[in-house]
């Protein structure tokens, strides 16, 4: 059984306050760069919720203020601890700049959309923070996607555990916790398709009734016409 289980699984154990907390740190701290399992313990948290022993809007506004602390703290030692490191003397000085300024060219043009992202795969949610401060990405654009990321994040998974409960957690058993993220986001993604396409359709009708209302205001002076 991988760390990550057995750190979802104690979790279960934990109610109140004491679980809010657990869930805050674990979150937190995988956010500002520590190798914690701070999905599984959101995921973990919200199978809890779904038995009534929390509550699950409690669960998903804890894992999302928790995870925009936790990545803005990574930020902040990305921008000011990393980059120092990174640019003192040493051997492949050259290099490591070379590569600060491919980073920086990189975060300039898809920095939002990356650190969106980052949210929802493993080994760049624990690093992505550290090289959005690492590159110097403007904070306030950072803090703007990573506040949405991390409030998509915490509902996405916290609902994936609240309404599939005991299933979520015999999956977590079995399958591990990579299988159970995939299988978040698939969900995530078709219903954003679905959301997309209905709003497309919505787009399509009112385009429709435009026409027809244009097409009725065109034909009512004609008629008028040949009614004189």
């Amino acid at each position: 059984m991988t760390l990550p289980t057995i750190a979802a699984l104690s979790l279960t154990a934990l109610t109140g306050t004491a679980a809010y907390l657990a869930l805050a740190g674990l979150v937190s701290g995988e956010s500002a760069g520590l190798p914690v399992p701070g999905e599984t313990a959101l995921i973990a948290a919200a199978i809890i919720a779904s038995r009534g022993r929390l509550s699950i809007e409690a669960v998903m506004v804890v894992a999302a203020a928790s995870a925009i602390v936790g990545d803005n703290v990574g930020y902040l030692l990305g921008r000011h601890g990393g980059r120092r490191l990174l640019m003192r003397p040493g051997p492949l000085l050259e290099h490591r700049r070379r590569l600060l300024d491919s980073g920086e060219a990189f975060f300039d043009k898809h920095g939002a959309k990356s650190v969106f992202l980052a949210r929802f795969f493993t080994g760049v949610r624990v690093t992505g923070a550290w090289m959005a401060g690492i590159n110097r990405m403007h904070w306030r654009t950072f803090l703007i996607y990573n506040a949405l990321g991390g409030i998509v994040w915490a509902a996405l998974f916290g609902l994936l555990g609240y309404y599939f409960g005991d299933a979520a957690e015999r999956f977590l058993k079995e399958a591990g916790i990579v299988a159970l993220v995939c299988l978040g986001v698939a969900i995530g993604l078709g219903g954003g398709w679905l959301w997309l396409r209905r709003r497309r359709r919505g787009r399509e009708h009112a385009a429709d009734e435009t026409d027809r209302l244009a097409a009725a205001r065109a034909d009512a002076p004609a008629a008028g016409e040949s009614g004189g």
